[in-house]
């Protein structure tokens, strides 16, 4: 590194008060957008890069909403390129802006490579496809000049109600903290001197809001936030050296995550030994004027999460601005705004925008099409997740008269979650639908744009889907993949996503509709997005997760004609999915795979892809069980190794529809302790060592996850029944076997002790290796010794 702290400190002692305030807040690049002579007739309207002078006289800290720019890599690389050089001749220094884009399924542009959603990565339990994922998305926004990668979302969710489930990687700590590391790794690169860096959010708590609605209260104990929730921020940091965090909606406990001082100072930078920037998500300085009413004015909501720990606001500057008025008064002191400016400038001189401090580099290059496409169809066929199977599947092209139904059978649109370059499309499609009136029951003229998320556009269903074959023209719906292998296939379109009170399902239409079929394949689930009809994404919450419209009706009738009836959900979360599990002898769960779905999912029933995928998430057999999780404490949820606990009185079975890890195969799989070297399970080095070995017992080839827990037999505070400490996916031959090692530091098993220190307390610990959390097939007991992080302190 060619310069130190004392070369930004010596930086910031030159700046105006103006000028620091300026770093400390977004500009919008649509403040840049004016109409040509022409009034835009050919081209629409275009940025002005002369405005900005006018508009930030005193400088750019950040450039908001970039994936609003150019129609394609090269478009997008010369406006941001025009735009910077407006920014450094008004900024002190020659400073350029901070660019950030989304990128969590890939670079948020409609040039970008786009992935499967975080929770079908996820579902892969393959940390290495996330990693190369990430650096193909960072490659993308080099090329581009983008410096901030809003991702990855390493939220904790255990409650299926809240629309951005698709977002995060699921409901562990410890699956989540790997899969997050991994994605920072490949967003920085190995030197982390590559000019992109990874932003972690929500920080903290944001999965588990109260009731599962979007920016509700959390309400969950301190112990809880630092021990499981804070777990994939704590190893990114260590890890990965995450120097980027953005603050959550949400508020704990009275005090919003903005403006939290014990969240933003105490934890993150105290316990966590977090020294970067924090970023706030978009207008979360605004809700603390305009929802949780804790500030009156907009000097007042600056000055609050100023002091928190927040550096930025985002995506403008409606209340830093008032931070000079702050400081004049008295109300603030300037050395507040002095530490967040200096962790700003820290960022730019780190990714190369302050021109004293920068390294002559080559211009990055896009990386290729097929490099892309190869991980993103490795992701979708490891992602998959049979649910279940009586042996019904794989299927053989040509041995059964198939008919294919549902509607998401010959629908793209369904496979793609919110930010993803087709969520991207239909957002302005969507507003300019509101502004024209389109929208029944909308008056233009009152709309607020925030409540985008939550407006139902009936009738925007087919343009949508227009659009995203539009963006992705060579990708399969599940139809057109289905025909490719087996060209006989019949597709009857019945099933809706929304009820349709003048046409109902009756038994004998589904009846005529399957006649002469040996098998139906019934293709249902629901859409995920930002604007439409979508029964999920951001904003989008569900008081029922379940399959929307009549599918489940559809299902039933499909069972009752004694057909046999492979069911293929395709969802980002999990759903209530006890009725489909009854009606069908197959369940595949496509997890948004993106434009790769139709040609993965068709050759997953037909045996060219044999499924591997495991749940990050538990699926509960009903409503009522919410939140289910697999690592609950003792004492509480639905499984206790020490006997039967109170449950619900009016379910047969307490415990989960499908568990959390559950994955089946077309390969069976054995797995046993490894003692033909001495003991199987040992503790070496501040690690527990875990030999095992595992049998693919046909009768094909396939890949699995060894899943290896732990728990905690005794402590003065309560634990969880298991908790989640390695995993390792392996592919074996019909026949082959393995031996493998699987090793999990200590510290994977700590906690916030009574006295506040983080740290684990003498005795037993029982290790169990199996193939999902419910599904353990051998296990051993070690006694550990007590140790504690001595550098986290209380």
């Amino acid at each position: 590194m060619p310069w130190g702290p004392e070369d930004i400190s010596g930086l910031v002692s030159k700046l105006t008060l103006e000028q620091k305030i300026a770093q400390l807040s977004g500009f919008s690049v649509a403040e840049l957008f004016v109409r040509p002579s022409d009034g835009g007739a050919s081209t629409g309207p275009t940025p002005d890069p002369g405005l900005v002078a006018t508009l930030r006289p005193h400088g750019v800290g950040h450039l908001s909403l970039a994936w609003f720019l150019g129609h394609d890599a090269e478009s997008l690389r010369e406006a941001l390129a025009g735009i910077q050089e407006a920014v450094r001749e008004t900024s002190p220094f020659g400073m350029g802006a901070l660019v950030h884009n989304e990128g969590i399924n890939g670079f948020l542009h409609v040039s970008g490579a786009q992935f499967p959603t975080a929770w079908a990565q996820a579902a892969t339990w393959d940390p290495g496809l996330i990693e190369r994922s990430a650096s193909v998305t960072s490659a993308h926004m080099r090329h581009a000049g983008v410096q901030l990668l809003f991702s990855p979302v390493m939220d904790i969710n255990r409650d299926p109600r809240w629309g951005r489930v698709h977002e995060t990687y699921g409901e562990d700590p410890e699956l989540a903290a790997q899969m997050a590391v991994a994605f920072v790794r490949g967003v920085q690169g190995a030197d982390q001197e590559n000019g992109v860096l990874a932003t972690g959010k929500h920080f903290l708590g944001y999965g588990a809001s109260e009731g599962g609605l979007n920016t509700a209260a959390t309400q969950l104990g301190r112990r809880a936030l630092v021990d499981e929730y804070a777990e994939p921020f704590r190893r990114s940091i260590t890890e990965a050296g995450l120097s980027v965090v953005m603050n959550s909606y949400n508020e704990i406990d009275g005090i919003p995550s903005v403006s939290n001082p014990w969240l933003l100072t105490e934890l993150l930078r105290g316990r966590l030994g977090f020294d970067g920037m924090v970023v706030s998500d978009y207008d979360a300085v605004n809700l603390l004027r305009l929802a949780y009413r804790t500030a009156t004015t907009e000097g007042e909501a600056a000055r609050q999460a100023l002091t928190a720990g927040l550096d930025v606001e985002l995506p403008g500057d409606i209340n830093f601005a008032a931070l000079v008025a702050e400081v004049e008064s008295g109300r603030l002191d300037e050395s507040v705004i002095d530490t967040a400016v200096t962790r700003v400038l820290t960022v730019k001189a780190r990714t190369g925008l302050i021109p004293a401090f920068t390294r002559a580099s080559e211009r990055p290059v896009r990386p290729g099409i097929e490099e892309a496409a190869g991980i993103r169809r490795s992701i979708a066929e490891h992602g998959l997740v049979l649910l279940g199977n009586d042996g019904t599947l794989p299927l053989t092209p040509g041995e059964r008269r198939i008919v294919v139904v549902g509607p998401g059978a010959d629908e793209l649109r369904i496979h793609f979650g919110a930010y993803t370059s087709v969520a991207a499309r239909e957002m302005p499609m969507g507003m300019l639908a509101v502004q024209g009136g389109e929208i029944p029951g909308v008056d233009p003229e009152t709309f607020v744009f925030t409540d985008i998320f939550q407006t139902r556009m009936p009738g925007l269903e087919a343009i949508f889907e227009a659009e995203a074959r539009k963006v992705h023209p060579a990708a399969l719906t599940v139809l057109d993949a289905l025909r490719r292998i087996d060209a006989e296939v019949d597709f009857v379109p019945l099933g809706s996503f929304r009820m349709d009170p003048g046409h109902v399902l009756d038994a004998s239409e589904v009846r005529q509709a399957v006649e002469g079929a040996d098998l139906v394949i019934a293709v249902v689930g629901e859409r995920t997005g930002w604007v439409g009809t979508n029964t999920a994404g951001e904003g989008q919450s569900t008081a029922s997760p379940s399959l929307p419209g009549d599918q489940e009706t559809l299902l039933a009738l499909l069972a009752a004609t004694g057909r046999a009836l492979v069911t293929v959900v395709v969802s980002g979360r999990p759903l209530l999915l006890e009725p489909v599990a009854r009606a069908s002898n197959a369940v595949l769960l496509a997890p948004l795979l993106g434009e790769e779905a139709g040609t993965a999912i068709a050759s997953a029933i037909f045996g060219a892809v044999n499924p591997s995928g495991r749940l990050p998430s538990t699926f509960p057999r009903h409503l009522g069980q919410l939140p289910i999780y697999h690592g609950h404490h003792h004492g509480s949820g639905y499984g206790h190794p020490t006997g039967t606990r109170h449950g619900y009185g009016d379910l047969e079975s307490q415990g989960p529809l499908y568990p959390f890890g559950h994955g089946l195969s077309y390969s069976s799989f054995e797995i046993e302790l490894d003692e033909r070297n001495g003991p199987a399970v040992e503790l070496i080095d501040g690690s527990v060592r875990v030999r095992v070995m595992v049998s693919n017992t046909g009768p094909a080839d396939g890949e699995t996850v060894v899943q290896l827990y732990a728990r905690d037999e005794s402590a003065s505070v309560v634990r969880p029944v298991r908790q989640l400490i390695q995993f390792q996916r392996i592919g074996l031959a019909d026949g082959e076997a393995s031996a493998i090692v699987l090793e999990a530091p200590i510290e994977r098993l700590h906690y916030t002790l009574p006295d506040g220190r983080r740290g684990i307390e003498a005795g037993e610990v029982t290790v169990l290796a199996g193939f999902s959390s419910e599904d353990i097939r051998c296990s051993a007991t070690v006694t550990i010794e007590a140790g504690a992080d001595q550098e986290e302190t209380a």
